[in-house]
């Protein structure tokens, strides 16, 4: 039986209106009071997500900005890693005046965008968690855990990772969470590296995870647990990079928690 359950969010563990279903509440509650660790992994604010674990009333730790902070079940930080300053400030001018691409960034005290968006919106109903505009000329470009473009043209993004890629290899980690969001951290982050940090916090190993995912910034945690479940409904992308692990319900059938529900009780 695996003794840590880590999952990700949009896509997975929330519906496709990014809410948490009263089923999925029962069931990670219920899958608490067993004595199994839950860990939420996974691109989100630790604000955000926090917001979420007090208003369902569970303990579990947190990896967010796809691994760059930790938080053990207390609410502490337990580790974390930013992009260098120099690069952080780079990644926010590359794009910044592109009409197509939003450019966005998580630092330790919240959430910045360099234009209003409305369909950020959507994706924060559970923790009613927003952001807020910022300008080149007197930005400060420090403790940042993530920064991350989003655009409805999937190959303007393709590109720009090609881009950024070539102008900073090892040095940072660069992901699509969702065909419409390409992310960027530290080189020495994931959420595969953050899964292993708590499992070796706990006392456990990678081979006592189960993880769920749908993005391919998910790709490190679920080849890297000792069971990893792919979403019906994820990135053709990571099905195709990872075809022996398991394809599990949609997100829209509470795959998820069906699967907790089949596995445990």
């Amino acid at each position: 039986m695996y003794k840590i359950v880590a999952s990700d969010l949009d896509g997975t563990l929330l519906t496709p209106e990014h809410t948490l279903s009263s089923y999925t509440i029962k069931t990670l509650r219920l899958l608490t009071s067993k004595g199994i660790y839950f860990i939420f992994a996974t691109g989100r604010h630790y604000k955000d997500v926090s917001f979420i674990k007090k208003k369902i009333d569970i303990s579990a730790f947190l990896i967010t900005s796809n691994g760059a902070r930790v938080h053990n079940d207390f609410n502490e930080l337990i580790m974390e890693y930013n992009l260098d300053n120099q690069i952080s400030l780079d990644l926010c001018k590359i794009k910044y005046f592109d009409p197509d691409i939003i450019t966005q960034v998580y630092k330790d005290d919240g959430w910045y965008i360099n234009r209003p968006c409305l369909q950020e919106d959507i994706f924060y109903k559970e923790s009613n968690f927003y952001y807020k505009l910022f300008k080149l000329d007197c930005f400060v470009a420090t403790n940042i855990s993530k920064v991350f473009f989003t655009c409805h043209d999937l190959n303007k993004l393709i590109n720009l990772k090609k881009e950024i890629s070539l102008i900073w290899g090892n040095k940072i980690n660069v992901a699509f969470s969702c065909p419409s969001c390409l992310e960027v951290i530290s080189g020495n982050v994931s959420k595969g590296i953050a899964l292993q940090f708590v499992a070796e916090y706990l006392g456990l190993t990678l081979e006592s995870c189960i993880a769920f995912g749908d993005g391919m910034n998910d790709k490190e945690m679920l080849v890297m647990a000792g069971k990893g479940c792919i979403m019906l409904n994820a990135d053709p992308r990571l099905k195709y990079d990872l075809p022996n692990i398991e394809i599990i319900d949609s997100n829209i059938n509470e795959g998820v928690s069906k699967y907790i529900n089949k596995l445990y009780f």
